[in-house]
């Protein structure tokens, strides 16, 4: 019997893969360099600058990462003064082991050349984020319609407002996504493991990972249980190991973070705008709201997984409404429910859909820039509060509006005649 050689045929590289691996390097140069060229003139970075610091006052200046003294760094950045008792106080709130991530940026002294470093990680990961949304909506879009999407998303209000001030919520999108695609794929213990990752910064991705946890224990997926606890034993015991004192500094980080933020949230900005109104129904803000995300999540425990990614989507937009405090930066966690609405407009109204995916493209990624331009002195706070406001709310409309087609695919035959009308 005749058995194969498997061996390489040949040991070195074609010219071709040569030339395409020498561009890439040069592309990928030229990007660091432009990132690193944009950090030391664009301001900003103060989310960044707030781990940053941090692990670098841990490993170097040997500082509490949780002090004031750090926060007081950042507030200088954020603020170039210290912060009033009513405006965030950019606490450091990650756990430790979260922190010791960023172990790798820290070493580098340059905090422009570590942002620009941190804007190419995050670049990168928005690339993931469109294509994995386009990958969990089971849409297959024409190759300029891609290309098109991939350009808005990366050139879009919410990527804009998240590089710019180096949120880690471009990070935290990329690993949500990465969670429902390897539970799509039985990749339990992966997603179990990218899922205890997520387990902070409630006020980006809160609903969504107590979503996913129910979801979990509803469908009996215990090994992706066995992956949290994997990675939770894993990089508690490095933490504690590092450093065995950080749960109560990171505490006391948390509730401060927590009591100074207390007048960002939804609730905060209804009052100041219908205080008479809001005073006696305070406590239907949030239960309205946390009613409905329950019955999604309990419908979709069981469905087609195009659904699941629409309740995952709906669990990303309701989150500002639950409480958290509300950050503009955090808004990149929409981009999911944007492409899952253009994909099922694009598959609903076949005839029109060009033009309706086009004014759809243009409302979801770009109108978001013309709010800045409407500030004026009198109307300061009500931009503001509408830029906090209006892009979840816009998202959760849009994915109310194309419900019934995310949660009843595939399209029966009525549907494609009545698309084609």
């Amino acid at each position: 019997m005749a058995f194969q050689d498997i061996r390489k045929s040949r040991r070195w590289l074609s010219r071709e893969e040569v030339v395409f691996l020498f561009l890439l390097l040069v592309l990928l140069g030229l990007l660091i360099a432009a990132n690193i060229a944009l950090a030391r003139v664009l301001p900003g970075g103060e989310l960044f600058f707030l781990r940053w610091s941090g692990a670098r006052a841990f490993l170097i200046e040997q500082i509490e990462p949780y002090s004031r003294t750090i926060a007081e760094r950042v507030q200088e950045v954020a603020y170039g003064r210290q912060a009033f008792s009513s405006e965030y106080p950019y606490v450091l709130n990650d756990p430790f082991y979260i922190v010791l991530l960023y172990t790798p940026l820290a070493l580098i002294p340059d905090f422009s050349v570590a942002r620009g470093m941190w804007m190419l990680f995050s670049e990168v990961a928005l690339i993931g984020i469109l294509y994995l949304a386009v990958q969990l909506a089971e849409w297959t879009p024409p190759r300029w319609l891609f290309i098109a999407l991939m350009g808005l998303g990366l050139f879009s209000y919410f990527a804009f407002q998240s590089l710019l001030s180096a949120s880690p919520a471009i990070i935290l999108t990329f690993l949500y996504l990465s969670i429902l695609f390897a539970l799509r794929s039985f990749s339990d213990e992966l997603a179990g493991a990218l899922l205890f990752l997520t387990a902070y910064q409630w006020e980006a991705g809160g609903m969504f990972f107590l979503f996913m946890f129910l979801f979990i224990f509803a469908n009996r997926r215990w090994r992706a249980l066995a992956g949290f606890g994997m990675a939770l034993v894993v990089l508690l015991f490095v933490s504690f190991l590092v450093y065995p004192g950080w749960t109560l500094p990171y505490l006391r980080g948390v509730l401060s973070d927590w009591y100074r933020s207390s007048n960002l949230t939804f609730g905060s900005i209804l009052s100041f705008w219908f205080e008479s109104i809001i005073s006696s129904m305070s406590g239907w803000i949030y239960v309205v709201p946390g009613i409905v995300l329950l019955l999604e999540w309990i419908g979709s425990f069981n469905a087609h997984f195009r659904r699941v990614f629409w309740t995952a989507s709906l669990s990303l937009a309701l989150n500002p409404f639950m409480g958290f405090a509300i950050f503009p930066s955090n808004y990149v966690t929409l981009i999911p429910a944007f492409v899952l609405v253009i994909a099922l407009v694009w598959e609903r109204w076949t005839r029109h859909r060009l033009w309706l995916t086009a004014i759809l493209a243009a409302i979801l990624f770009l109108f978001p820039y013309v709010l800045p331009f409407l500030r004026t002195g009198s109307n300061l706070r009500l931009i503001s509060d509408l830029t906090s406001v209006l892009p979840p709310t816009v998202a959760i409309v849009g994915l109310y509006w194309m419900r019934w087609w995310a949660t009843r695919s595939p399209r029966t035959w009525f549907d494609q005649i009545g698309g084609r009308a």
